[in-house]
């Protein structure tokens, strides 16, 4: 009986395994990935980013409930290293720009799979990244980020946070001005 309580527990265990690996088509993001930011990572000599997203910039500081000033960068990036740590997430490529590999990541939680990107978004620590002409690379994540505002969710809470993309398209505007 001993033997056979072993084969089965064996047989179970090979037979869920697939149940357990990324899709075909998707990659797993394990914990052990090199973050760089709230958004981007290196693993395998690639450099990954999640589509439509930008973090908070790392160097850019908000002030605290206890009145203290933190990087709003590294919140961002302690956040996406939770939900990789806790989520386990599966990531795919769409597509590849200046060395960057575009990925969209979900992870299944209480049974339900859920956007990597919407979870950082509506939590929160991330925002939704805009394009050239200041519009949202994602619709559906600039709703997100909408809602988590009026709910104060995450960085929103904090009356100081200057919101990256903003950030981002001012610099680029100075660097075209001085450049003229």
């Amino acid at each position: 009986m001993n033997r056979m309580s072993l084969f089965i527990a064996v047989a179970i265990l090979v037979t869920a395994q697939p149940l357990l690996a990324a899709p075909m088509g998707y990659f797993d993001l394990d914990a052990g990935v090199a973050l760089e930011s709230g958004d981007t990572w290196t693993a395998n000599g690639e450099r990954y980013r999640l589509y439509g997203v930008q973090a908070c910039l790392r160097g850019t500081t908000f002030t605290n409930n206890a009145g203290k000033t933190q990087d709003c960068g590294d919140a961002s990036l302690s956040v996406l290293a939770a939900f990789i740590k806790d989520t386990h997430p599966s990531c795919a490529p769409i597509a590849r720009a200046a060395g960057v590999v575009y990925v969209v990541c979900f992870a299944t939680v209480a049974g339900e799979r859920l956007d990597l990107a919407t979870m950082l978004i509506s939590e929160g620590y991330a925002f939704a990244a805009l394009d050239a002409k200041g519009m949202p690379v994602n619709p559906a994540y600039a709703v997100g980020e909408q809602e988590a505002r009026a709910r104060k969710a995450g960085l929103w809470q904090f009356p100081d946070v200057r919101h990256p993309s903003i950030l981002l398209g001012r610099a680029a505007s100075y660097h075209q001005e001085k450049a003229k």
